[in-house]
């Protein structure tokens, strides 16, 4: 039986035709190794044809430290890779610091984040057919719309990122198991994998054989399904970005144009958004009620929505995404004339330019005490020698400037008057003038979103 099955599966065949047009000669390969026998089978398959190939195979072993027997599972892929010949990195994460999205997710992120780091062209990773099963059934019980139903790919290229290689999505578990039994290969098995209080491990223990019993073909059933909604995605994905020519420019959003493509058309658009804006995509509840408060708040409103260490804010017409910004704090830093000033988070930094016959007047700034200050509120600055002075906060206003920059905007005193707003306004008095030398102040923000 064992040898039919191999003269008409040949798994590493298998793999050598769906990589070797993909894989020119000499590239790097690095292989998610986890120990368990999945990852054991394509350690074995890939270092072959490596060597057919001349691929550079490396492996990486993320130690979640959650299990008791994690440093036996390190010692063991330690030990393969060297039986292999294969270079091994183990890589130590603390689950600790995401605990709150459950020690399935948590570890998931973690092992993600850590193969994402590593400076290689390709990421093999060792999904079957039964994880994509698994997957879609337990994303459609969470509640998820078609992007989260969608098939992993066998192929994910990633701008900026490693491309993710899985040649098994396509094989059963099973033959891997039989793969690994036929070369005798070892592996670990986690202790975990048998608990079914996990929504995975009770679908695979409880559900799934029972399916099989009526459905045999239901692996490839459903990874059909999962394939039509990853083509849907697709179309989503372009109609998404025809509606951003029209709704976003500048990392905001129109308001206005939302309200006219309506709630389904607007919410598949604001996904859009903040999938470009690197932000974490919301919950269906959440993302309805951030498409009602941007749409309906009043103009004057002051909508901030947070979610998962971000904000949603809108001004006026327009909505904006970053990154959860820590209050302002008050101080005070000493100007010496350096060239550039790191202020106290959130405030970012502060950079003098030194030019003739522009910005502050230097002779003037010398003749009392240079200091950078944070926002106190009623600050005022004469602008023009013939109008009376103006207080900041109008004049911020007339600018246009974010209120959320406006409590992060630091200012440049020379004793008790104000002397620069940077990239706003400078004091009449404190001008440089003609062949006088000067210094202009350009602030950077700590995120360049805000």
């Amino acid at each position: 039986m064992a040898s039919s099955r191999k003269s008409s599966f040949d798994l590493t065949e298998r793999v050598a035709d769906a990589l070797s047009p993909l894989l020119p000669a000499g590239s790097p390969i690095l292989l998610g190794l986890s120990g368990g026998v999945d990852s054991v089978v394509l350690l074995h398959v890939l270092q072959k044809l490596s060597l057919r190939y001349s691929w550079r195979l490396s492996a990486l072993h993320v130690h979640h430290g959650i299990s008791p027997q994690a440093d036996t599972w390190a010692a063991f892929c330690v030990d393969l890779c060297a039986l292999y010949n294969v270079s091994l990195q183990v890589e130590h994460v603390n689950i600790e610091q995401l605990r709150s999205l459950g020690i399935e997710a948590a570890a998931r992120k973690l092992r993600h984040a850590a193969l994402a780091r590593q400076p290689v062209d390709f990421i093999a990773l060792a999904h079957h057919l039964d994880d994509q099963a698994e997957t879609l059934l337990l994303q459609l019980l969470r509640g998820a719309g078609v992007r989260g139903a969608s098939a992993m790919p066998a192929i994910k290229h990633r701008a900026n990122d490693p491309t993710l290689l899985r040649p098994f999505l396509d094989v059963p578990r099973s033959v891997l198991l039989e793969y690994a039994q036929q070369h005798a290969l070892q592996w670990v098995e986690d202790e975990s994998n048998a608990d079914d209080t996990y929504p995975r491990n009770f679908l695979r223990h409880r559900i799934l054989p029972l399916l099989e019993q009526r459905f045999p073909a239901y692996r490839k059933t459903l990874l059909r399904s999962s394939q039509h909604f990853a083509e849907a995605t697709e179309l989503l994905d372009e109609l998404a970005q025809q509606d951003a020519e029209l709704a976003i420019a500048d990392n905001r959003l129109d308001i206005r144009q939302l309200r006219v493509f309506g709630v389904i058309r607007g919410k598949n658009l604001l996904r859009y958004f903040l999938a470009a804006q690197g932000a974490p995509i919301p919950d269906s509840t959440r993302l309805e009620e951030m498409l009602r408060q941007l749409c309906n708040a009043r103009q004057d409103a002051q909508v901030c929505i947070d979610w998962q260490g971000w904000q949603m804010r809108r001004y006026r017409d327009y909505a904006y995404t970053m990154p959860t910004l820590p209050p302002p704090d008050d101080f005070i830093v000493m100007w010496h004339g350096e060239a550039e000033v790191l202020l106290p988070s959130p405030h970012g930094e502060l950079h003098f330019k030194y030019v003739v016959g522009q910005g502050v007047s230097l002779a003037k700034l010398h003749l009392g005490i240079a200091k950078i200050r944070s926002r106190h509120g009623g600050e005022c600055i004469r602008i023009n020698a013939a109008r009376p002075q103006q207080v900041l906060k109008n004049l911020l206003q007339e600018h246009e400037m974010l209120p959320w920059q406006r409590d992060l905007l630091p200012l440049l005193f020379c004793d008790g008057d104000l002397v620069c707003v940077p990239g706003i306004a400078i004091a009449n008095t404190y001008l440089a003038q003609p062949d006088e030398a000067g210094v202009v102040v350009v602030w950077r923000a700590a995120l360049n979103k805000v």
